[in-house]
């Protein structure tokens, strides 16, 4: 299945003012633009009390530039054409979703995955925009986060995701699952 990836979407800047985002690959040559995005998430984190995801460096320079090559990296872009955000999206299975444990899927239906997101903290709304895009090209997502992401739990059920249960990431570390389907 070949993406569509030049779509704009608008998210809630204000109560009064929304913002236009394009969302599209991120180009190898925009690797110094986009890490900067998982530095100020990876410093948010911290700062919302999440001081256990996206430690040591993760994700890296190169996990970076592993999806972009592999063409699942996206990012998000201003107006202004600054980059807002960018976020790992694969429309297949995830060999981490195989075992749910202490609930289940929604259904057994193909679905897409996200992974990595992050914002630049410039603009309000990226998370929103993304995961509708996401949606529009797949009716079925699948997240997961840490427990102690707080804010990340709040943007998946404030964009209809529905907590499904725990799963196991590669290292053993346990993550909440949510699934959204339409």
């Amino acid at each position: 299945m070949r993406l569509n990836t030049k779509f704009c979407f608008s998210a809630i800047f204000s109560k009064n003012k929304e913002i236009m985002f394009q969302i599209r690959k991120a180009k190898l040559e925009e690797i110094d633009r986009i890490m900067p995005a998982y530095s100020r998430a990876r410093q948010f984190m911290r700062e919302t009390g999440n001081e256990n995801q996206w430690i040591n460096g993760y994700p890296s320079r190169e996990d970076i530039l592993h999806d972009i090559r592999s063409e699942c990296l996206y990012i998000c872009l201003s107006p202004e054409n600054e980059i807002a955000g960018a976020f790992f999206f694969k429309i297949g299975n995830d060999e981490t979703y195989d075992r749910i444990y202490e609930g289940e899927w929604l259904n057994d239906k193909p679905y897409g995955v996200i992974h990595r997101l992050a914002s630049s903290g410039a603009y309000k709304g990226v998370g929103d925009a993304c995961f509708r895009w996401c949606l529009e090209k797949c009716e079925d997502i699948r997240v997961d986060t840490h427990r102690n992401n707080h804010v990340m739990q709040h943007i998946f059920v404030k964009n209809g995701f529905v907590r499904c249960g725990i799963i196991y990431i590669r290292n053993g570390s346990e993550r909440i699952a949510f699934q959204s389907s339409r």
